[in-house]
């Protein structure tokens, strides 16, 4: 956790057995999210002589980045039987440790999610080619240059290849930095394909 929690006790006194409930439940949503940024935890006795219900109250305020800010409290009310603080403070984290399951379960899917789209095709030119040493290097649509190597060519389609041939492909990570996977071809910059009118690919401006 980025800040220390802080624990606020009002109209009671701190107990060791209640200290050590809180940090054995804090520990316990910091293994759900190891990145939680503050909470703060509010007990607090509300009653003295409630005729039902409880006379504690407990509050648990989470922030999580980027900005995500989760309230859990509990206050059992008349018609509840009476139950003690410890049970207040149980249920309380209990509904907090819900919510930050499902926060962080959907953070990880949308990070997923990122990583596959990032993994997606990118349209690309063939710039250089060295037919005899077997690789070339395209660049892509926002100026980036990758190196392919023959072999990444799908359908072995290599020495079909030209200057300008419009390509498909998926970034990798080679032994030497970023390079090109599964390279498919598309077309040449500006071929149009059948009688549809419009243009496969366009290359750049200063192609």
């Amino acid at each position: 956790m980025k800040i220390p929690p802080e624990i606020t006790y009002r109209n009671l006194d701190k107990s060791e057995a209640i200290d050590n409930l809180v940090d054995e439940k804090i520990a316990k949503l910091e293994h759900i999210c190891h990145y939680i940024n503050s909470c703060h935890i509010v007990i607090e006795k509300i009653h003295d002589r409630p005729r039902s219900g409880s006379p504690y109250r407990v509050r648990i305020d989470l922030t999580v980045p980027p900005g995500h800010e989760l309230v859990a409290q509990r206050n059992p009310g008349e018609g509840i039987q009476y139950q003690p603080l410890d049970a207040v403070i149980r249920e309380t984290f209990e509904a907090m440790r819900q919510q930050l399951a499902k926060l962080t379960q959907l953070q990880r899917a949308s990070e997923q999610a990122n990583r596959y789209e990032e993994a997606q095709e990118t349209t690309a030119f063939v710039t250089k080619l060295f037919r005899e040493d077997g690789y070339g290097f395209l660049r892509t649509l926002d100026g980036r240059e990758v190196y392919f190597h023959q072999n990444s060519v799908l359908n072995n389609s290599f020495e079909r290849l030209e200057i300008g041939t419009g390509v498909h492909f998926s970034l990798e990570e080679g032994e030497e930095g970023p390079q090109a996977s599964t390279v498919r071809i598309v077309d040449k910059p500006g071929v149009r394909v059948g009688k549809s009118s419009e243009t496969v690919i366009n290359p750049p401006l200063d192609w």
